[in-house]
């Protein structure tokens, strides 16, 4: 049996970092995790082919040379997951669908031959008996959640990896929080299910035997939702398996009480963790009670933000506009709060609903749903209609970001960032990318950009001030760089009244 494992493009996004990757010669920020895990699953003896769009274009050869075309997608990438199933069909092969896209819109894809969706070590299984059996169904779908132990590593032979910014591994799924918005226990369950220490350890050496050695994303949906196995047991093992080892840098997700403790912050640190993303939503209390967001809630956030900081992380932020409980004042308190916490990399959209959620069960009730996400969390759309008039909500949205990242509002954060930030334990490890990289952004941004005046600033502040931060200043030069390039294509109208910063 021959396979080819398909993955989709993805479009231009806030997390593409397209204009960014440029500057590192690399065409993606991350490989298909979901796909590699798969590969892994599916028996010895087969032949495994991987076709990522966004590195290498499909070619007829590809299709020609399989007998099966395996594709996983996400949302977002859910208009190139339809044109390659046109092309694989009309090349006559048999198509098998898996992964959060079809999970939710599976009916929307007539040309699909089987699905096996939710999580595929329950799911994958089933579908390669019948084949065995030679009595496929053309649905495969589960509640159960497997034990991850069982979870095989990626099969990362099948990409080419100097094509990517960042490595992705997974040590855990689902989340102990209960927020209507997101749909990750309605696909994953509440209670965080984790891999081994001794797995995840196993998969580093793995990446690292191949020579890798720049940033890892741990693409947990919230890494500290097991704060016990962490502390006794991923940490320490992470904080040896550090030694005497060169780059590989961590990020990944967690929820903002990560700053009540003290002690895991500390440990993560010296794990090697820099950067962290979470969900901060908004600044407005009444919005966090409507969407139960309990974790966020009577508690100072931009204090909670500064002490991520403080501890040696940059914290990375998502934010929402167009709760129920927001007025139009919220884009000034989220401009506000985004410039006084120093979150550079700020993801602002407009409040979605997706499928299966409590907030698409009530939007559903109250007639309120516009049809489906376009699973692009910063494009400025929504699927909702909200509280506050669409335009008016629009507008705000575009007047935030617009303003966010203009030169001076940006690198106001970064700078602001950069004096919090303990130096990182674990440096990015400079290639000769990353010199192309500084050098590219002196021409680019430093002698072309909009933007030159601060950079320079920032240029000589971290290279004399803080020289141990200078490779990050300049990192998150270049992430201005993407986001503002990002913000101009979507808004093409020039927006010149700022907000009043307290």
């Amino acid at each position: 049996m021959k396979v080819l494992l398909l993955y989709p493009e993805f479009p231009d996004t806030f997390w593409s970092f397209k204009h960014a990757l440029k500057f590192i010669d690399k065409k993606a920020g991350t490989p298909p995790l979901g796909l590699l895990t798969i590969a892994a699953m599916l028996p010895h003896g087969w032949e495994k082919r991987l076709v990522d769009v966004n590195i290498h274009p499909l070619q007829d050869s590809d299709l020609e040379w399989a007998d099966w075309v395996m594709i996983s997608a996400m949302v977002v990438q859910r208009d190139s997951a339809h044109e390659l199933i046109l092309r694989a069909k009309k090349a006559g092969k048999i198509i098998v669908a898996g992964g959060p896209l079809f999970s939710t819109e599976y009916e929307s894809f007539p040309l699909v031959d089987h699905f096996v969706l939710n999580e595929g070590e329950i799911t994958l299984p089933q579908f390669l008996m019948d084949y065995q059996h030679g009595s496929m169904k053309r649905i495969y779908t589960s509640d159960e959640h497997p034990d991850l132990e069982k979870t095989p590593a990626p099969l990362w032979e099948l990409a080419d990896l100097k094509q990517y910014a960042t490595m992705s591994i997974q040590f855990s799924r689902g989340c102990p929080f209960n927020c209507d918005f997101c749909n990750i226990t309605v696909m994953l369950g509440h209670k965080p299910r984790t891999k081994s220490a001794k797995q995840l350890i196993s998969e580093l050496d793995g990446l690292y035997q191949l020579g890798w050695r720049e940033p890892v994303f741990i693409v947990d949906d919230n890494f500290i939702g097991n704060k016990k196995i962490l502390k006794e047991e991923v940490l320490p093992a992470l904080i040896e398996w550090r030694k005497g080892k060169v780059g590989v840098p961590f990020n990944t997700e967690v929820s903002i009480n990560l700053a009540d403790d003290k002690k895991l912050m500390e440990m993560m640190v010296q794990a090697g963790f820099n950067e962290v993303f979470a969900g901060i939503e908004t600044p407005n209390e009444e919005s966090l009670v409507e969407c139960s967001k309990k974790q966020n809630q009577n508690r100072d956030l931009v204090q909670s933000v500064k002490t991520i900081q403080r501890a040696g992380m940059e914290v990375q932020g998502g934010f929402i506009v167009g709760f129920d409980s927001d007025t139009e004042s919220i884009f000034e308190k989220q401009a506000n709060f985004i410039m006084k916490s120093g979150i550079t990399t700020a993801m602002i959209g407009l409040l979605q609903a997706p499928t299966g959620t409590r907030l698409y069960d009530r939007m559903k009730k109250e007639v309120r749903l516009l049809g489906e996400m376009t699973g692009d969390n910063g494009d400025g759309s929504t699927n909702i209609i909200p509280r506050l008039d669409l335009a008016v909500l629009k507008r705000g949205h575009q007047r935030l970001i617009s303003y966010l990242y203009t030169p001076k509002a940006y690198y106001q954060r970064a700078k602001s960032f950069l004096q919090t930030v303990q130096p990182p334990k674990v440096q990015i490890y400079l290639d000769w990318n990353y010199i192309r990289a500084l050098f590219r952004s002196i021409v680019s941004l430093g002698i072309k950009g909009v933007e030159r005046v601060e950079y320079w600033k920032l240029f000589f502040w971290a290279l004399f001030k803080k020289p141990s931060i200078f490779p990050q200043a300049i990192t998150l030069a270049i992430y201005g760089h993407h986001f503002r390039t990002l913000a101009e294509q979507l808004f093409k109208e020039k927006l010149p009244d700022l907000f009043p910063l307290e």
